[in-house]
């Protein structure tokens, strides 16, 4: 790219912005108009041939090909250049003693069945056992009733069920429970392992022609929902893992390390508190109510 080259760039951004201008205020437009702004700048810096242009097209659309029912490449790359940590973390603050909102991740499924407390979620019965215990409080220690929490994991092998159609049962390590009126969620399931990002998809080939690092710590991830509170997605690493200190989708926080107890015999226990934050009009109204009261 020559310097006349690089002088016809604004004409461009300004063609644009005129064109735009009749859409009105709309965030759409200024949003598109700041995303090709900083891709012309970067363009300028970089420089790059047109083979290079044309190798970022091909990635790109070979992770539009990856992107299916069972994976999801695109949150996969969000999650692993750090997008999806940093747009959570902006939309999604927490107090403090608040459990941290984390991501689901790319292996997350909508359509999990519902399970009875203090059900096996292993439907194959491979791997060590590990029972769970979660308590779930609000900020001010109160118990979180009747919550739904859906739960979902790598096996043993530290392979999630929508990566092994083939090997594992449908729904294996996956549920939906609810919980009871002292805000507690039990179940059985089979200790997790960690593992690293998958390597036959664009992002993992991209991953390591960078010489980056695919590992994520053992861990289970939870959704909860409950009446009067936000929802809360995070999931919980085991503090042993050797990985724990280089996280790949960089989900691990201190607040989230717990200790996966071996009881011997191939069994272990897991018990957490998991605290939520009341929604805004809840806690509105709670203020609002004490300042009648004072």
């Amino acid at each position: 790219m020559d310097g006349s080259a690089d002088a016809k760039l604004p004409d461009v951004l300004s063609d644009l912005t005129l064109r735009l201008a009749q859409a009105g205020d709309a965030r759409l437009p200024q949003a598109f108009l700041s995303v090709v702004g900083r891709i012309h700048d970067l363009i300028s810096d970089l420089r790059p041939s047109a083979d290079e242009l044309r190798a970022v097209i091909e990635f790109l659309t070979d992770v539009g090909h990856s992107a299916d029912a069972r994976r999801q490449e695109w949150v996969l790359l969000a999650d692993v250049i750090g997008v999806s940590t940093r747009v959570e973390d902006m939309n999604c603050p927490r107090p403090d003693g608040a459990t941290p909102n984390t991501l689901p991740g790319p292996f997350y499924r909508e359509d999990v069945p519902d399970l009875p407390f203090g059900a096996n979620l292993s439907r194959d019965g491979i791997g060590e056992s590990l029972a769970v215990e979660v308590s779930l409080r609000g900020l001010d220690g109160e118990p979180v009733r009747d919550a739904l929490v859906e739960v979902w994991q790598a096996n043993a092998l530290g392979r999630y069920e929508n990566q092994d159609p083939d090997l594992q049962p449908e729904f294996n390590l996956r549920g939906r429970l609810r919980g009871d009126a002292e805000g507690r969620v039990t179940f059985q399931t089979v200790k997790p392992k960690g593992y690293a990002l998958p390597e036959d998809g664009p992002v993992g080939r991209l991953l390591n022609a960078l010489g980056l690092r695919l590992e994520r710590p053992a861990h289970l991830h939870f959704r909860v929902m409950a009446p009067g509170y936000e929802t809360l997605t995070t999931h919980i690493f085991d503090r042993a893992d050797p990985a724990i200190g280089h996280d790949a989708l960089f989900g691990v926080r201190p607040e989230l390390l717990a200790d996966f107890r071996p009881l011997g015999a191939g069994r272990h226990a897991l018990d957490l508190t998991l605290v939520l934050v009341r929604s805004r009009a809840v806690a509105t109204s709670v203020s609002h109510s004490k300042r009648k009261e004072g």
